[in-house]
């Protein structure tokens, strides 16, 4: 399958498609170091294009992302039963008050979600490709719970049809 996505875009340097080590621990354990950078920026990399991928070639409603997605979904509704899903304001999941609601949550999968506070790329409107303009940086279980309510809410639907291998 052609890969249709923007993430070359993202200019994340000339390594891309590199093979690069990439760190296996918290990023809390660092300093801003720009080589650690450039590698968290590579492995958000990855793990985006490869979702993206996935939503191009999978019936999204059948998709599971965690083994956990029935918890992480209804915890998440419970505790953003309003918030938009289908395009994400950047504003409101970075306020002050949305940073503590996602603080709290994302807390909650601590021992539960693997890597649950990685960095992670979503795209902010759920019918684009990942570009620099429709990505912004989240922790993975926070990806999670977003894109998990997406499948099933039918946002990331129309994904396939727009970006898939027609047959």
């Amino acid at each position: 399958m052609e890969n249709t996505s923007n993430l070359n875009n993202l200019d994340l340097g000339s390594n891309q498609g590199a093979t690069v080590p990439l760190p296996s621990t918290s990023a809390e354990d660092y300093v801003n170091d720009p080589v650690l950078e450039e590698q968290w920026a590579m492995k958000a990399f990855q793990h985006a294009e490869t979702y993206f991928n996935l939503l191009s070639t999978i019936d999204p409603r059948q998709f599971r992302l965690t083994r956990h997605d029935d918890q992480i979904y209804s915890r998440f509704r419970e505790v953003f039963p309003k918030l938009k899903i289908d395009v994400l304001d950047e504003n409101e999941l970075k306020s002050a008050e949305g940073k503590q609601q996602w603080r709290t949550f994302c807390e909650e999968f601590r021992e539960l979600v693997d890597d649950y506070n990685y960095g992670t790329l979503v795209r902010t409107d759920a019918k684009g490709e990942y570009s620099s303009e429709n990505t912004i940086l989240v922790v993975r279980v926070q990806f999670y719970a977003i894109e998990i309510a997406r499948n099933r809410e039918g946002f990331n639907d129309s994904i396939r049809n727009t970006f898939g291998t027609k047959k």
